[in-house]
């Protein structure tokens, strides 16, 4: 159940984070690839921080109700 929890979580995280902002719209700006694709790094990084904190809340929010549950 928990894990139906985190990964729609994440999805709905993931669905937000951005990777448009590196597509057609860059290099059409004239950006070049190895910007894009540090641009690319860094959006990644910052999703992944999203999923983990939504990891941990979940998991912390389980451990509450066990222990509330005890």
């Amino acid at each position: 159940m928990y894990r139906k929890l985190i990964a729609t979580a994440a999805s709905l995280l993931l669905t937000g984070c951005g990777l448009a902002d590196v597509g057609a719209a860059g290099a059409s700006a004239g950006t070049s690839a190895a910007e894009q694709a540090k641009q690319a790094k860094e959006i990644e990084a910052r999703a992944q921080q999203q999923v983990d904190a939504s990891v941990k809340q979940a998991d912390d929010q389980r451990k509450a109700a066990e222990d509330a549950a005890q």
